[in-house]
């Protein structure tokens, strides 16, 4: 089997994406768990998890990685959650803030093993709610369909360490479904430059239709507290 590196705890084996498993024998949502070398990896499904199908569509830069702290916006059931729990490791952690209720009882379990994964019912606006579970954070993912996906983002900033890196799938039919998926991805970039800069986009079809996955980073001169 030949296994490739791409990004800190994310590998390619024989082709296919994967992260090397945090919990030994256990899988999240019934992807198969691979041995090789005394290494157990979980097989990455890119058609559930948008990171990993904007990793094969060409993603130049991951700052996720060991030890980092990061903010997971929407964090559903866990599934892509896990995978970053994977990459940071026991020396990092994965603040997931979900808002419903019946998809947090699905995360529940799955934080359960995962002792960096810190699950937060609450809506990812409320950010004082959540303000104080770590103090600044390496790194913010956000998977939310909601019309103010953008505002979320910008309001979370304040969490955000200066120069830290912002990852979103920006979902084109949840802001405004009557207009060109285009205009709206240019509106959220003009809406979010005043605190990030883009580093890369990218469309993450096949795997996913009207998404638009952007890379950002937080402008060190930007930085603000709670």
């Amino acid at each position: 089997m030949q296994v490739i590196r791409l990004f800190d705890g994310v590998y390619r084996l024989d082709g296919r994406l994967a992260t090397r498993n945090l919990v030994r024998g256990r899988s999240v949502y019934g992807e198969r768990l691979v041995e090789h070398e005394g290494v157990e990896y979980r097989l990455w499904n890119p058609y559930r998890s948008k990171l990993a199908s904007a990793i094969i569509n060409g993603l130049s830069e991951l700052g996720i990685k060991r030890g980092s702290k990061v903010l997971y916006l929407g964090a559903a059931t866990g599934t892509t959650a896990s995978h970053v729990s994977d990459i940071v490791g026991k020396e990092g952690i994965v603040c997931c803030v979900e808002i419903a209720e019946r998809s947090m009882r699905e995360l529940l379990k799955v934080c359960e093993s995962r002792p960096n994964m810190l699950p937060v019912l609450q809506d990812a606006r409320n950010v004082e709610a959540y303000a104080d579970a770590v103090k600044e954070y390496d790194v913010i993912y956000q998977d939310i369909a909601a019309r103010d996906q953008a505002e979320i983002l910008s309001v979370n900033a304040a969490l955000l360490k200066e120069g830290g890196f912002a990852y979103v799938a920006i979902k084109s039919q949840s802001i405004d479904v009557a207009r060109r998926p285009e205009l709206v991805y240019r509106e959220f970039m003009a809406s979010i430059e005043k605190r990030y800069d883009v580093l890369q986009t990218l469309p993450l079809v096949p795997f996913t239709k009207m998404h638009l996955f952007a890379a950002l980073r937080k402008k060190r001169e930007q930085g603000q507290a709670i």
